[in-house]
């Protein structure tokens, strides 16, 4: 039985999908022939927030797939979605890259190398959260085990099988005065991936669980002595710190930016690392909108934006599902423009709402709890099961949508119950001949 937990998640489909994958996906075979199935009953979907509660919406008539029939010289099947996506500079194997997993207890298990082996393998990017060097150390003398940040990325590249996927390495203050990326940069195992244009930098403002706030994780009295002059560190009343439990809250700073930092930060990041993709991270905030135009007007390769439903380590519980916009209005209020990568991430598991958020604008999602959920139900195959999982659903429903490319999703492929419902004043005729 695993210690790990994650409460108000569906996190037994999930740990379904990492033991038994695309069978998953369809209800049980031993119902076929004995069950019949329909819609849902209202209020038995996932969640009630916006994302959830929109539908995908079908058309009857689909041009698309009927230039996918010339081209084919046959009927189209779901099978013929091609998954493959441009993402950030980098390759991926699908619209999918797995979240930032920072300096916290559960990552710095063998979690965080075991999902970094499989991301590696589907061809998918992984991120590499904050505060891991100056926490875990950097691995840089030789020691790359796998809680350093070497060794982190190790465990990915050594797995890499094809042309996708690629390591974002994130960057918080601290990180920043231990000069993080400059020695990933600079280290002779990483220049591979610089080799094979598959490294990124990440400037993080913020995440989805806690925005405003900067990492926070739990460590014991030896580790917050040892910590207290990098990071704020505080025993949290009733824990048992003294007694070497993990009970001092150890706080990372949340940086300051303006629309000038910003811009800066991401020229001086394209500047002083040409080799190295260009990544913004943004919370939920609610300026997002503007923020993200200046990641992208500066020159980012790609702004990712947690929404307020997305996961953490640990975070204050008055944070929890009450600060930051939710990820459907991050996604209205977020409209890149042809060429710009829009990365999102909050509750990501399964297909119907990954297609939501592409159909709003996004180029790929994230999967951050459930990535940890599958390699802590098998380490060995439990992501890949549950990224087939999705891939097979990703297929089924662009398919429906009588397309075929996750670029070709748009918000005409939507429909929410409370948008406008009023009917044209009147319904041409259709031309007959």
């Amino acid at each position: 039985m695993s210690a790990l937990h994650a409460q108000g998640y569906p996190e037994a489909r999930v740990r379904a999908r990492a033991r038994e994958g695309t069978a998953q996906v369809f209800p049980p075979a031993t119902a076929y022939g004995h069950e019949l199935f329909g819609s849902a009953p209202p209020g038995s979907g996932q969640g009630a927030d916006v994302l959830d509660s929109t539908r995908l919406v079908p058309p009857a008539f689909m041009p698309l797939r009927l230039e996918k029939l010339i081209e084919l010289a046959r009927e189209p099947l779901y099978r013929d979605v091609g998954l493959t996506t441009a993402l950030g500079g980098f390759s991926a194997a699908l619209p999918l890259y797995v979240s930032a997993f920072g300096s916290t207890q559960v990552a710095s298990r063998d979690l965080g190398q075991a999902a970094g082996r499989q991301a590696a393998r589907l061809g998918i990017p992984m991120v590499i959260g904050e505060n891991v060097g100056p926490v875990n150390g950097t691995g840089r003398l030789g020691e790359r085990e796998g809680r350093t940040l070497l060794g982190r990325i190790a465990a990915y590249q050594d797995s890499l099988e094809g042309p996708g996927g690629g390591i974002v390495v994130q960057q918080s203050t601290e990180d920043a005065d231990a000069e993080i990326w400059n020695l990933i940069y600079s280290d002779p195992s990483v220049q591979p991936l610089l080799d094979s244009g598959r490294l990124a930098f990440e400037l993080k403002l913020g995440q989805g669980a806690k925005p405003g706030l900067g990492g926070m994780t739990l460590v014991d009295a030896e580790s917050a002595r040892r910590l207290q002059e990098q990071y704020a560190v505080e025993p949290l009343v009733g824990g048992d710190a003294d007694e070497g439990a993990a009970g001092v809250l150890r706080s990372s700073c949340p940086g300051t930016f303006t629309q000038d930092i910003l811009a800066h930060q991401v020229r001086l990041m394209r500047n002083n690392f040409p080799r190295a993709r260009t990544w913004v991270k943004l919370p939920p905030s609610r300026d997002v909108r503007e923020a993200a135009a200046v990641a992208w007007a500066a020159g980012a390769d790609a702004v990712s934006v947690d929404g307020a439903e997305g996961g953490t380590g640990w975070a204050p519980l008055s944070f929890l599902g009450t600060v930051g916009l939710p990820l459907a209005e991050c996604l209205r209020r977020v409209r890149p423009a042809p060429g710009q990568c829009l990365l999102v991430s909050g509750r990501m598991w399964e297909g119907t709402r990954a297609v939501k958020a592409l159909a709003s604008g996004a180029t790929a999602v994230g999967l951050g709890r459930a990535a940890l959920l599958a390699v802590d139900e098998d380490q060995d195959r439990g992501l890949e099961r549950l990224v087939q999982a999705l891939a097979l659903e990703l297929r089924l429903l662009i398919s429906a949508l009588g397309k075929y490319r996750p670029a070709d999703l748009s918000a005409e492929d939507l429909w929410h119950p409370d948008s406008a419902r009023e009917a044209p004043a009147s319904v041409p005729e259709p031309a007959l001949g």
